[in-house]
């Protein structure tokens, strides 16, 4: 599943190819995705401007000149393809690579107005749009109580000590509630609390205040450090102009149980334990 900085690395590619453009028609190939397609969809997308293409978390939010916003949700293999003339191209991707480019998966297609097409292909169909007024996109039940995002001045140590406040689920729980912090996944949690030397089964109610600062000074380093390397490439991830995403050759510890901890002058072994039915890699000797 995608997380905050490969739909930012999508986000980032898509603008040059749809923001400010008009989509002359769009084209829907399926009545739904993971959930059903919103009513008249590709009549509402056509002849719209996209004015402005945001993101709310792990959410796309391409806003129209008809005051509606599509929100899209890339699910497990939801990627755009970008079609310029003949030449069908990758970019702003995250697939698996089964059935990649082939058009069989191709759902939802954009035509843009004076040329070139972006096209929705999702293999596995986890993917999700809907349609909602622009002016109340904060009430979509997909966004409706989502916590700060990480990288905004919204987002800081003191909102982690309240939110956290007499909290005794674990901190790696914590931390991938939407509603405390939008947009953190696995791999960028488990990045971060080995940063801030937090063991990930540490109840969250039982950090300080210098803690909760530290863990998020570090979680804004580990997110813009991944976006700018264009995120990680374990799904075959491709940025916008088809090259690979590379933040996992910088992983610390995510997927490395067994491997020595890269701190210095700290022995310990990375080890990968279960929490909530998803794996967490850390170091137990640095971690605490």
């Amino acid at each position: 599943m995608p997380e905050l900085p490969e739909v930012e690395t999508v986000r980032r590619g898509l603008i040059p190819e749809l923001e400010g453009r008009v989509i002359a028609r769009a084209i829907q190939n399926r009545p739904d995705l993971r959930w059903p397609l919103p009513e008249r969809m590709a009549e509402r997308l056509t002849g719209q401007r996209v004015a402005r293409i945001g993101r709310r978390g792990k959410y796309l939010l391409l806003d129209l000149g008809s005051a509606e916003t599509l929100i899209v949700h890339l699910g497990m293999s939801g990627r755009f393809l970008i079609e310029s003339g003949l030449e069908r191209r990758e970019g702003a991707v995250f697939h698996q690579s089964v059935g990649a480019g082939d058009g069989k998966h191709d759902h939802v297609v954009l035509e843009i107005e004076g040329g070139g097409r972006a096209v929705f292909n999702d293999a596995r169909r986890f993917g999700a749009m809907d349609l909602w007024p622009t002016e109340t996109i904060e009430t979509h039940k997909l966004l409706a109580g989502m916590g700060p995002e990480p990288l905004s001045n919204a987002f800081s140590g003191a909102h982690l000590a309240e939110v956290f406040a007499g909290r005794r689920t674990a901190i790696k729980a914590a931390l991938l509630d939407q509603r405390r912090v939008a947009g953190l996944g696995n791999i960028y949690v488990c990045e971060a609390l080995h940063g801030a030397r937090l063991s990930p089964t540490r109840t969250a109610g039982s950090l300080s205040m210098a803690e909760c600062t530290r863990l998020a000074r570090v979680i804004r380093e580990v997110l813009e450090t991944a976006i700018a390397a264009g995120g990680s490439s374990l799904r075959d991830f491709h940025g916008a102009s088809g090259e690979l995403g590379y933040f996992q050759h910088a992983f610390r510890v995510y997927g490395r149980t067994g491997e020595p901890c890269p701190r210095p002058r700290c022995s310990g072994v990375i080890e990968r334990l279960v929490q909530s039915a998803r794996s967490t890699f850390h170091c137990p000797k640095c971690q605490r």
